[in-house]
């Protein structure tokens, strides 16, 4: 994949959900939201500037970002502002 977001923003991959809970119940895919936290997989100039790395995990809204497909691979582009924070 050659993909380099421009300026204040980053690539990120979710992180997929866990299909059981606690208790053992199954969740199907149709139940499942989206996860709002993922991998940054790369990082415009400006996001580097704001704390953020190739590698972090980092949580993010529900309805931020925009939703891309790049070699049959989901991904979604934020603006760094957007991300909440990073998990340590």
């Amino acid at each position: 994949m050659s993909f380099q977001p421009l300026g204040n923003r980053v690539l990120i991959k979710r992180e997929e959900q866990t299909n059981t809970t606690a208790s053992g119940i199954i969740i199907p895919d149709s139940a499942k939201e989206k996860p709002l936290e993922g991998k940054v997989i790369a990082v415009g100039k400006e996001a580097l500037d704001d704390g953020i790395s190739e590698g972090d995990i980092v949580v993010f809204a529900k309805f931020s970002g925009l939703e891309i497909t790049i070699d049959g691979t989901e991904y979604l582009i934020l603006v760094s502002k957007e991300i909440l924070g990073i998990m340590k």
